[in-house]
């Protein structure tokens, strides 16, 4: 009988019950009755993690699922199929225990901002326990991490409370420069008696091109002096 075999699969053939060799993409001759065939994929797969709940280790209850991804080695596929019966099954059970004993390490902060890194310490794991199945483990991802809708409004008022408290300190350092320079500035117009002068000029200048309605009358100080020194003399 022929076995048509594809290329991204093996067929692990079965002599009266027994392996006795692994059938590779072309066409391939079995015993009928005596031989039988289990096929294999070996193509990338997803196994996608079911939320579940977990605690963390700051006792908050979170809610996360995640997906492996995962290949069956080619040339072990034999033992893929004879050392564990339901491969997606186990992958999936195993994974979701070390993912709950994982996610108990972090706190909620780290966790949220950490995803990565807990991703790949359950990786390690299942990679690890892996090696039996003749399976290499490709990668893990958290795809979403659900908190409870009281803790999402506190998180939300403590990073406002965080973005005012930044803005206080900008406007805050703001403020102490603009004082620094208004007393650079004086200190230089005090050290040159005509700076003031020109200063004024410049002022009375800017005022004259205003296009306002409002009336200035600049009064020099020595005028002010004079008025000031003839009702003395009175």
């Amino acid at each position: 009988m022929v076995r048509v075999v594809n290329q991204y699969e093996r067929k692990v053939v079965l002599t009266l019950w027994k392996f006795s060799r692994v059938l590779t993409p072309w066409l391939n001759l079995i015993i009928p009755v005596i031989e039988s065939t289990i096929t294999v994929d070996v193509r990338e797969k997803a196994v996608d993690l079911p939320s579940q709940e977990a605690m963390t280790k700051d006792n908050i209850s979170c809610w996360v699922n995640a997906v492996i991804y995962y290949r069956v080695k080619e040339d072990q596929v034999d033992k893929a199929v004879l050392n564990v019966r339901n491969l997606d099954y186990a992958m999936t059970q195993f994974a979701l225990t070390s993912m709950r004993n994982i996610l108990w390490q972090f706190e909620l902060d780290d966790l949220l901002a950490k995803r990565e890194e807990a991703a790949e310490k359950i990786k390690n794991i299942v990679d690890t326990k892996s090696d039996s199945w003749w399976v290499d483990i490709l990668s893990v991802e958290l795809k979403d991490i659900n908190i409870p809708d009281d803790l999402k409004r506190t998180i939300w008022k403590q990073a406002e409370a965080e973005r005012e408290k930044r803005a206080k300190i900008i406007t805050s350092e703001w403020e102490l420069a603009s004082a620094e320079n208004l007393r650079k500035a004086a200190n230089m117009l005090a050290e040159a008696p005509g700076a003031l002068h020109l200063r004024t000029l410049q002022s009375i200048n800017d005022l004259s091109s205003d296009q306002s309605n409002t009336t200035i009358w600049m009064i020099p100080m020595e005028v002010l002096d004079a008025i000031k020194g003839f009702g003395k003399a009175k």
